[in-house]
């Protein structure tokens, strides 16, 4: 893994304005920045990001197994009681999964670590699947990348052959986000462009003007009924919206089904090191409850695993909430002192984890954070966000990559 500096496409913003990426400049700073690239082998790319994290989603899918078994821990994920029901009754259906982006951290050296999984509603979709292919294409044809370089990008070839999967031909599929954030507008954009590309009737609705008819079926702004829907749209909020209580009477399927609800949350963390403790790809990680008064130095933990960790977590943990976005709320504590914290403190109300601190390695002052894109149950391409904080928040940038040797 190194940092390339290569030079811009001369037109690279004309296009992308062109292409409807509207957000390639955000709060004033670059979002898309293609003046440095990100260059893998490609074995690293296939033995320690893309095999790892395939074999990772498959263990946070033993882990909402474990979760549905266990009603103390289906407690702690915060999932409302009420829907407990609608949760497990999804995955004992076998009701299929469409995507997810793995946050990992990786520095060339060592395995590739799990930060976190957005396995519900992840955005960055578009840059990732298309933008970033387009560099790829106009660099080689410009002389800036070689010929034979490649890029670990199969993510819109796996969505179409996915939603072929999940849905019959000429299917009509909903696709909702609020009408207002550009950056989730182009992410059901390109998710519908790969249902068209399937065979599938594609439809975009924003989220507020979704209603329910006289009938209790849920109903687009133009009154048309929804069978499917496609939702940028956490559980977690969405099972404590009003709505909820006719998810299971409306005869409304939902992508991503309800048990994703438990993959995306990071309470799933402390489930999957319960499940593979010493896994080379995750960080020790407990609910903080279980050991906020051993990391204090006030008792002994009721976590059990804890002791094998104790050194590691004193040297360094973060603490987040199980539910969160870009970062917020997240504090970093080093030899018992807190070190840095989000800004952001809007979902410091929720139960915590805490996780081993994994430092991430720095590139010309950015640290990067590698997303692995998951379809269906294989990891089949990957982007890369850089932040010069340590926490990685709404100011990252997304660096191309690219795969040579």
């Amino acid at each position: 893994m190194e940092k390339r500096v290569l030079p811009e496409r001369p037109d690279w913003r004309a296009e992308a304005e062109d292409l409807g990426f509207t957000f390639a400049d955000m709060h004033g700073e670059p979002y898309w920045d293609e003046s440095s690239a990100y260059e893998f082998t490609l074995s690293e790319i296939e033995d320690r990001i893309e095999d790892p994290a395939t074999e990772l989603h498959a263990l946070a899918r033993e882990a909402v197994d474990r979760v549905l078994s266990d009603e103390s821990l289906m407690e702690r994920m915060g999932i409302p009681r009420a829907h407990w029901d609608l949760v497990a009754d999804s995955w004992r259906a076998g009701e299929p999964e469409l995507y997810g982006r793995m946050d990992l951290a990786y520095d060339g050296q060592g395995p590739a670590v799990l930060l976190e999984y957005n396995a519900d509603t992840p955005t960055s979709l578009y840059e990732s699947a298309s933008f970033q292919w387009l560099w790829l294409e106009q660099q080689i044809a410009a002389g800036v990348l070689r010929s034979g370089d490649d890029q670990f990008n199969g993510i819109h070839e796996a969505l179409v052959e996915r939603w072929r999967e999940m849905a019959p031909p000429d299917t009509d599929i909903h696709f909702a986000a609020m009408k207002d954030l550009p950056e989730d507008y182009a992410t059901v954009e390109a998710m519908a462009w790969a249902a068209r590309e399937a065979g599938l009737g594609a439809h975009y609705t924003d989220l507020e003007s979704i209603g329910l008819t006289t009938e209790g079926q849920f109903a687009d702004g133009e009154d048309r009924v929804i069978g499917t829907l496609f939702k940028l749209y956490p559980w977690e909020d969405l099972l404590r919206d009003e709505f909820s209580a006719h998810l299971r009477t409306s005869g409304l399927r939902m992508i991503e089904p309800a048990w994703k609800a438990l993959v995306s949350n990071k309470a799933i963390l402390p489930v999957m090191w319960q499940i593979a403790p010493d896994h080379p790809n995750l960080l020790p990680a407990f609910f903080l409850d279980d050991v906020a008064d051993a990391l204090a130095g006030r008792g002994a933990a009721k976590a059990a695993g804890f002791d094998a960790a104790a050194t590691r977590m004193a040297q360094g943990h973060v603490i987040k909430p199980i539910f969160s976005r870009e970062g917020a709320s997240v504090r970093i504590v080093e030899g018992g002192r807190e070190t840095e914290a989000a800004p952001d403190r809007s979902y410091d109300d929720q139960p915590m984890i805490v996780q081993a601190y994994q430092a991430l390695p720095i590139f010309d002052g950015f640290r990067p954070i590698i997303g692995a894109w998951i379809v269906g149950e294989t990891c089949v391409g990957m982007g890369v966000r850089e932040d010069r904080a340590r926490i990685t928040q709404d100011l990252s940038r997304f660096k191309p990559h690219f795969i040579r040797g």
